[in-house]
């Protein structure tokens, strides 16, 4: 008897290969690396407590809200001192610091308790706080209107009354972790003109600016 032969065809098993363990996350809820590539000016936000004893702190997190009433938003630690005055006093004072200023950026960001020891001030007539004569630029009295807490910082905005320019200086930088200088930051040469007949030249870089500093600003 004939038959037909039954040919079984066999497929080599494969050992099953675990997946690869995932990255370990990162914290996306951090904004601080975020924020430090945005660079800005450096203010020194001061107020006078109920003691009338003067508070202050460095403060790099502020914008302009609106031209008509003039109002601006400075950021504040909940838990110090200066909001407290702040809020107590109904007013505060905005230091916007030129760039010679970076000792005094760093006095107020520290942990300093004789702050204004260290600093020379006044408190003209009508102020809402002390006005940091030797480091300040410019200076805006304001009325607080409105206050948002948000975690660990306290959104006031203020009103402005009054704006006292008190110096002709470029203002200070920070970002990255580092200072900078608005008149280094500013001096990068005119592009060369070009000629109809020639090839464009390679652009020619500035060199970079030397920035100063690794002190940490605000908060």
């Amino acid at each position: 008897m004939t038959g037909t032969a039954e040919t079984s065809t066999t497929t080599p098993s494969t050992a099953s290969t675990p997946p690869a363990a995932p990255a370990a996350p990162t914290d996306s809820t951090d904004i601080r690396p975020l924020m430090a590539s945005f660079p800005s000016g450096v203010s020194v936000v001061t107020a006078l407590g109920a003691d009338s004893a003067p508070r202050g702190m460095t403060c790099s997190s502020l914008a302009s809200v609106a031209l008509d009433p003039a109002t601006l938003v400075v950021c504040l630690r909940t838990a110090g001192p200066t909001l407290r005055a702040a809020l107590d006093s109904g007013h505060f004072a905005l230091n916007l610091l030129h760039e010679e200023a970076r000792s005094v950026s760093d006095l107020f960001a520290s942990g300093s308790t004789d702050r204004f020891a260290h600093a020379e001030w006044r408190l003209p007539l009508g102020a809402a706080g002390p006005h940091l004569t030797e480091a300040a630029l410019a200076v805006a009295d304001c009325t607080v209107v409105h206050a948002v807490e948000v975690g660990d910082h306290t959104a006031v905005f203020g009103q402005v009354s009054r704006v006292t320019h008190t110096d002709g200086r470029s203002p200070l930088l920070y970002g990255r972790r580092r200072y900078a200088r608005w008149s280094a930051a500013t001096s990068a040469p005119a592009p060369e003109a070009s000629s109809p007949a020639r090839a464009l030249p390679a652009p020619r870089l500035a060199p970079p600016s030397p920035l100063e500093g690794e002190a940490r600003v605000g908060f």
